[in-house]
């Protein structure tokens, strides 16, 4: 007799296969679909778990292609700014924060929202009306700048004689003495490094808290998108635990200067992870690489000078012949490349180091990442599918709101404005998407960054037809960006991204179909279930 099902599902199956995308039933044995209509009904029966979708859908588990849910988790535990709406009210939770842990030497917490003020740079005199007596580190929602307190100012020995770091920037008030805002990480560690240090504990705890949000919003993979070595055991031991309701993909940081002493403890790093019990579940296959910082403290690297600020290109992260160097060597050790490019010159640098090591070390399936992709040179558009790279998106930031009106077009110009998130022109020359949210920069919830990628719209539905409209895309190819193009961010894609016999039954299950429903409806889509490998996590 025909093995019954552990699981069923009954109702509208949106499998993602183009071939065949609409199924009344999905059937699941030992983690992994099995039948779907028919077949899949004729298996129910016995002990199977059988579930009603009640007019909602399932489709295969979101996969969210760049995340940090480690920090983001430890985040969760310090003061909570995150939907602070003015800087008065940061500075409130702040001081009520303090006030409930006096035990604490220092306050770190956030993300605050980089937009509270018109230019993303926050005073220490603001914090220090809150809590004058001890040091306080806020990071900023961008991860790329934090906010901190005169205290903390001191603690660190900083002072209006300290020179600009490598790569980073303190800004100063017009009397010279040090503003409070802190601008990219070799700033921020300046102050950061005096803290306390987050403990392995704190870290699991992290994750585990961080990893439960993720998996109730459907997710079932997601690529930590820069982890520290040191780091990289704290994975599997939530895994083993039991803790992580997600599968994980590590994308270990690389440094200028540091990576060729680097390249071992990558190499140690990925055997660690990849040989122990949680290998299914925990993978470290990736190198994260920054080629540049953000617009919005000018800190991307652009071709030609900011246009409110014509003496500075922005400050690259890597020398582009050292990244090309450091690219090549990764990837001759097998590694797949995760490179944070904003600006312009950024994505041409970064493009510019695969093509280097596809010359160096040969063809193969490289799968190179390119996150966030925000500034594209028309020249470069047509490189994406030339080379195989993977145009990673943070799709709920290609909305013209008041980051973009108020932060970002001011500094760039109309011109080189209307060649952000370049989705609908890669898509249209073969190139490959997946998506992802940053978080804990933005929302983790995949369906509020999937309406703005096919409706280019605030949440209020402006502007009508949508910000560059061009680059809107179909509601079918967003979703399978979501979906399939992150399975193949993951090298997956034979795995799960469809809801397909033979793939594992990672599965989400929404409220409504969001192939029925109009995608600015999308937001208000609940989340009833997810699977992964046919267990339910949420």
């Amino acid at each position: 007799m025909t093995s019954r099902a552990d699981l069923l599902l009954r109702g509208i199956v949106r499998t993602g296969d183009p071939a065949a995308p609409l199924a009344r039933a999905v059937a699941v044995r030992g983690g992994v679909v099995v039948a779907l209509d028919q077949d899949a009904l004729e298996l129910a029966g016995g002990s199977a778990a059988v579930v009603d979708l009640e007019g909602g859908a399932v489709m295969a588990g979101f996969g969210d292609g760049h995340a940090h849910p480690m920090w983001g988790g430890v985040e969760l535990a310090g003061p909570d700014v995150r939907d602070a709406t003015t800087v008065e009210e940061v500075a409130a939770r702040v001081r009520r924060f303090a006030d409930e842990h006096p035990e604490l030497d220092w306050v770190v917490g956030g993300p605050y929202a980089a937009t509270l003020t018109h230019d993303a740079l926050f005073d220490a005199r603001w914090l220090d009306a809150a809590v004058p007596d001890r040091p306080v580190l806020l990071e900023a929602s961008d991860h790329h700048c934090a906010w901190v307190n005169t205290a903390a100012l001191r603690r660190a020995g900083l002072d209006e004689h300290t020179p600009d770091p490598p790569a980073g920037s303190l800004p100063k008030r017009p009397d010279g003495s040090l503003l409070g805002t802190l601008v990219e990480w070799t700033a921020v560690d300046l102050v950061r490094s005096h803290a306390p240090t987050v403990t392995a504990q704190d870290k699991r705890e992290g994750l585990a808290r961080s990893t439960r949000l993720l998996a109730a919003a459907g997710i079932t993979w997601v690529q930590d998108a820069a982890v520290q070595v040191e780091d990289a055991a704290v994975y599997p031991a939530v895994a083993e635990g039991g803790d992580l309701p997600v599968r994980l993909n590590l994308a270990l940081r690389a440094e200028p200067g540091q990576w060729p002493r680097q390249r071992r403890e990558f190499l140690e790093a990925r055997a660690l992870v990849e040989s122990g019990p949680a290998a299914g579940q925990v993978s470290a296959r990736t190198v994260k690489f920054f080629a540049d910082g953000i617009v919005e403290v000018r800190s991307a690297a652009m071709i030609d000078p900011y246009t409110d600020a014509p003496h500075t290109c922005g400050l690259p992260v890597w020398d582009p012949r050292e990244l090309a160097e450091a690219v090549a060597a990764v990837d001759a050790d097998g590694f797949q490349v995760h490179i944070h490019a904003i600006g312009d010159a950024g994505v041409r640098a970064a493009l510019d180091a695969v093509a280097h090591a596809s010359a160096v070390n040969g063809p193969r399936d490289r799968r190179p990442v390119l996150a966030h992709v925000q500034l594209v040179d028309r020249a470069d558009l047509p490189r994406f599918a030339q080379l195989g790279v993977i145009a990673n998106f943070e799709p709920l930031w290609a909305q013209l709101d008041a980051a973009q009106t108020e932060q970002t077009l001011p500094l760039i110009g109309d011109e080189r404005g209307r060649l952000q998130y370049p989705m609908g022109d890669l898509l249209t020359r073969g190139g490959v998407l997946s998506m992802g949210s940053d978080w804990p920069v933005s929302s983790y919830r995949p369906l509020e960054g999937l309406a703005v990628a096919v409706t280019r719209q605030t949440e209020d539905g402006e502007p009508a037809g949508g910000w560059l409209p061009e680059q809107r895309l179909p509601a079918a190819a967003a979703l399978s960006a979501y979906t399939l193009g992150t399975a193949y961010q993951a090298f997956e894609d034979h795995l799960w991204g469809t809801v397909s016999p033979g793939k594992r039954a990672d599965l989400v299950w929404l409220s409504r179909d969001p192939y029925a429903v109009p995608a600015p409806e999308w937001p208000a889509i609940e989340v009833r279930g997810t699977w992964l490998g046919g267990v339910r996590t949420f």
